[in-house]
């Protein structure tokens, strides 16, 4: 043993087991503190470590309990109790043993224990430089040539995210590589401080001022409650900011950046980039009747507002759906007068070239409530029959949100033309809630038509690009934003859901198929995950949270992670929290949500569970690969801080007469 291992032991090991080891502190340790050759000491704190010497190597064991043993002293001749002996009392230890140290300073950390200490061994309190080898963060900055090839600059390969309230004035820090590079769970009570955790790791990240800061990384926050901005309006001036926002007027003009490091932009979502799934999961479609209706209406709007392609295909295929409607018509049991007003407006909504309104007009005159034409006109209408053509597939392609209503109409009466006389009625609710949809405010975001974007916004290619921060010059693709913002703040569940898991699902597609794999990496940030990544599908035929189980599984591969803050672990997609490899908690204190987490991290011990309920405000548990053991800390400050605030009851109640209300009219 070393003189200075000598002069920072607190005890003996008068006890050891495979699972528990325990520390006798020796005679004169006034209140579990000890005075150490460079500070004072106090080593009874539940979570702290202890070391103890075992050949070449320390063991390493966790303080899970303390306790204290009156001296004989203590007691009278008849074994009654007098006054405790402070002094005298024998103070104990309970320990875990977590695994083994090298002495050397250059050995690594690793878990497990393969030799125990010897009886009476010494116990020793822990160095701050074995504190950041248990953590694996000793080199938490590297030195490496700028690009240009002048001096040097520093990269970081752990970042510090608060302090231990375990380890007196002890930074805790995670690994760069380990806790952006894999996925991560917020969580905690609301009001206990997840946004603050959330925005201070990304100023932590991006408030280095060096040549090699984080400019590489793509952070994209699904702001539901329109928070961050403020958070993230004094960073430094070389970190680019996007700001979207989702209004009821998709059409209005852009809020004015806050400095020449942010741009701002209303977010817009074309209607056309959403697969069938997504129209199915909007539509809230069943999977028997509606869906397949569904795929027919998408099938046939693509096709009447198609550009390009086979043109004489184009047209047979036209004709003959529209003239298979046209006879279904007029071989049904309506009178006359319907049948020609049903033909009519067939004709003016869907007309081609060989099948005009003006060539079938003058065959649809009546003559005392008969059609005396109507066998020509069924002639017209057959010769443009051509058994061998299908309804096309949907392809993406841009079209009026307005023409999917016409096109629901043809796709019913193509179903009703092969015998389905039942179809309209199966599909009422569907096209109710079309309409709906289609009124609603909220979702004009959705119903842009393409005339009115911008060419990079009607590009799936280039609108994914401007997502995740990236533009094109000069056939190169430049980083334009490190933090991009999606504020849906004024937007509803059903908005969000559908939102949120069309933004996944095409950067999702996009890493898939970037060459090389997995050189872009992007941090998507779910804030209040719980309404758009539940464990149970809010009665919707179609589940959002697939998406983002299917990035929880395979994200890793094409550099997609998640960081899903929530304040209801028991609510959250199981799927997805079981594949977070890092957890910040918060105070927990609904036994669901403890039972919830303690199943999804079966590694963690009863003791740390114990710990959620009390933590106080700003204070969270930390556990996972990027941290190697648990600890408490206390998250660093926050500023500017995010719109999360709680309400100065007193201050808000209590006012002079005239000042009740600080509310802004809106405009």
């Amino acid at each position: 043993m070393t003189t200075d291992d000598r002069r920072r032991a607190i005890g003996k090991v008068v006890s050891v087991a495979a699972d528990r080891l325990v520390v006798e502190l020796h005679g004169g340790t006034a209140n579990f503190t000890v005075v150490g050759f460079d500070d004072v000491h106090y080593v009874a704190r539940l979570g702290s470590f202890v070391v103890m010497p075992a050949q070449a190597e320390y063991v390493v064991a966790e303080v899970v309990g303390l306790r204290e043993k009156d001296a004989p002293s203590s007691r009278s001749a008849q074994g009654e109790s007098t006054e405790l002996d402070k002094a005298g009392a024998a103070k104990y230890l309970d320990l875990v043993p977590v695994g083994m140290l090298p002495q050397r300073r250059d050995g690594a950390f690793r878990f497990g224990v393969s030799t125990f200490p010897s009886l009476y061994a010494d116990a020793l309190y822990v160095l701050d430089e074995e504190l950041d080898r248990i953590f694996e963060v000793q080199s938490a900055t590297e030195i490496v040539p700028p690009p240009m090839g002048n001096g040097e600059a520093t990269r970081y390969n752990a970042l510090s995210i608060g302090t231990s309230v375990v380890f007196q004035d002890y930074a805790v820090k995670v690994r760069v590589d380990e806790f952006f590079g894999g996925h991560s769970a917020v969580l905690g009570n609301t009001g206990s401080g997840k946004s603050c955790t959330v925005a201070t790791l990304l100023q932590s990240l991006f408030g280095k001022r060096d040549e090699f800061f984080a400019r590489g990384a793509t952070f994209l926050l699904l702001d539901v409650n329109g928070e961050y901005r403020s958070a993230f309006s004094e960073l430094p001036q070389s970190v680019k900011r996007r700001y979207l926002k989702l209004e009821a007027d998709p059409a209005s003009p852009a809020a004015a950046p806050a400095d020449e490091a942010e741009t701002t932009a209303v977010f817009r979502l074309p209607h056309w980039f959403m697969t069938v799934e997504e129209w199915e999961l909007l539509l809230r479609a069943s999977e028997r009747t509606q869906q397949p209706v569904l795929r027919s209406a998408l099938g046939l709007v693509t096709l009447f507002s198609a550009e390009g392609g086979n043109q004489e295909a184009l047209e047979k295929l036209k004709n003959h759906i529209l003239a298979k409607c046209l006879l279904y018509v007029l071989n049904s049991a309506d009178s006359p007068a319907a049948k020609a007003d049903r033909v009519t407006a067939l004709l003016s909504s869907f007309q081609t070239a060989a099948l005009t309104l003006k060539a079938a007009k003058p065959l649809l005159g009546l003559n005392f409530g008969t059609m005396p034409q109507l066998p020509q006109l069924m002639q017209m209408f057959e010769a443009q029959l051509n058994e061998d053509v299908k309804v096309p597939n949907y392809s993406n392609k841009g079209f009026r949100f307005e023409d999917l209503e016409l096109a629901f109409d043809l796709a019913l009466l193509y179903e009703e033309a092969h015998g389905n006389m039942q179809i309209r009625d199966y599909c009422s609710q569907m096209i109710t809630r079309f309409k709906w949809i289609r009124e609603r405010d909220e979702f004009a975001f959705l119903r842009v038509p393409p005339e009115q974007l911008q060419e990079h916004e009607r590009d799936v290619a280039q609108f994914v690009e401007r997502c995740i921060g990236l533009s094109r010059l000069d056939g190169k693709f430049q980083k334009s934003a490190q933090v991009i913002v999606l504020d849906m703040n004024e937007a509803g569940d059903e908005v969000v859901e559908v939102a949120s898991a069309v933004i996944a699902r095409l950067i999702f597609d996009r890493l898939r198929r970037a060459e090389p794999r997995n050189r872009t990496p992007i941090n998507l940030v779910l804030e209040e995950a719980h309404r758009y990544v539940a464990e149970r599908p809010s009665g919707y035929a179609i589940d959002a949270s697939r998406i983002f189980q299917r990035i929880a599984k395979e994200g890793r591969k094409y550099g997609l992670f998640l960081m899903v803050a929530s304040q209801r672990p028991s609510e959250l997609s199981k799927t997805v929290l079981s594949q977070c490899s890092n957890f910040v908690v918060h105070r927990i204190q609904n036994p669901d949500d403890l039972q919830h987490i303690r199943q999804m991290t079966p590694f963690i011990s009863d003791s740390v569970m114990k710990r959620l309920p009390s933590l106080p405000k700003q204070h969270a548990l930390i556990f996972g690969n990027a941290v190697n053991l648990p600890t408490t800390f206390k998250v660093r400050d926050v500023e500017p801080k995010p719109k999360s605030d709680d309400a100065a009851i007193r201050e808000l109640w209590f006012r002079p007469a005239g000042k009740e209300a600080e509310l802004q009219v809106p405009h």
